[in-house]
């Protein structure tokens, strides 16, 4: 006779504390208790004869045989799941694909463009989950992330997307106040702020005589800072991969020809072995195809 297998709850309380290096956040996760997720552990351990975490801290660090277990688990569900979707009507064949990325690209940059990807690959969804913070959020929930900075955790995949510079932009309606516009006009002009990046640099690039404006509105989203530039409330300084499609359809003008390297760059993440890579390396060719044209 078979040996029979742990509880299902067991094992993927063993995968969510693995991943998240703590008994308390894969209880938040699997919307259970911390005392019933350390209760499954405890079982798992047992019924095994190996120890499967270690304390260090306040984390639980997996052992080498609680993260080989873990990891083969995460794949089994993961293909588990797979079947299950291919089961339901409707869905066969479909890969979906958990994207968190940053706001302001997926909302400038990429979400006008996917009509194309979806065009090329019409057996792939992919689920958007939008990002504002500078640091990455807890990469294993996403098959995918776009984010600022490189992921910190092992086991990840990452590759930088671009090396972007930085431009001066406004609306041509704006522009025509300032009919013999200079470069040092810049500093006489209403200024919007984004939260991120400082005039002063610019200035100082494009050798511009003023101070990093006191008043003014302030952006964290790069693309809201972009909808008030087009709406004519003020001159900024744009990313110019997210500006390039406002420049050609004539909705902003650049204003001289300062550019400036950007101070974050975008990184594309997956997990290794990742049981959706080719769906995912799909994803990541035609992204770099799109920014390389």
């Amino acid at each position: 006779m078979s040996r029979s297998l742990p509880p299902l709850q067991a094992l993927r309380a063993l995968e969510a504390a693995a991943r998240r290096r703590s008994f308390s956040r894969a209880a938040e996760e699997l919307h259970l208790t911390h005392s019933a997720v350390s209760h499954h552990l405890r079982a798992l351990e047992a019924e095994l004869g190996v120890e499967l975490f270690r304390r260090a801290g306040s984390r639980m660090i997996p052992t080498a045989a609680g993260a080989q277990l873990a990891e083969r688990v995460r794949r089994n569900l993961e293909e588990l799941r797979e079947a299950l979707d291919a089961t339901r009507p409707g869905v066969s064949g479909v890969t979906r694909l958990e994207l968190s990325v940053m706001s302001d690209f997926a909302s400038v940059w990429l979400i006008p463009r996917l009509g194309d990807f979806y065009d090329r690959h019409p057996d792939v969804d992919l689920s958007l989950r939008m990002h504002a913070g500078v640091t990455p959020p807890d990469p294993y929930p996403f098959d995918i992330g776009i984010w600022h900075r490189r992921v910190e955790e092992p086991g990840f995949q990452i590759r930088k997307l671009l090396d972007d510079q930085v431009v001066a932009v406004c609306s041509p309606a704006l522009l025509a106040r300032y009919p013999a516009f200079r470069i040092e006009d810049l500093a006489s002009m209403p200024l919007l702020r984004f939260s991120r990046r400082s005039w002063r640099d610019f200035f100082d690039a494009a050798g511009v005589a003023g101070d990093e404006p006191e008043r003014g509105p302030v952006f964290d989203d790069a693309g809201l800072l972009l909808q008030a530039t087009v709406a004519g409330q003020g001159a900024a300084t744009a990313r110019l991969q997210l500006a390039r499609g406002f420049i050609e359809r004539g909705e902003l003008v650049q204003l001289g020809q300062v550019r400036i390297p950007a101070s974050l760059d975008y990184y594309f993440t997956w997990r290794e072995g990742h049981p959706r890579e080719a769906a995912i390396q799909q994803f990541y060719r035609w992204v770099k195809a799109q920014l390389a044209n």
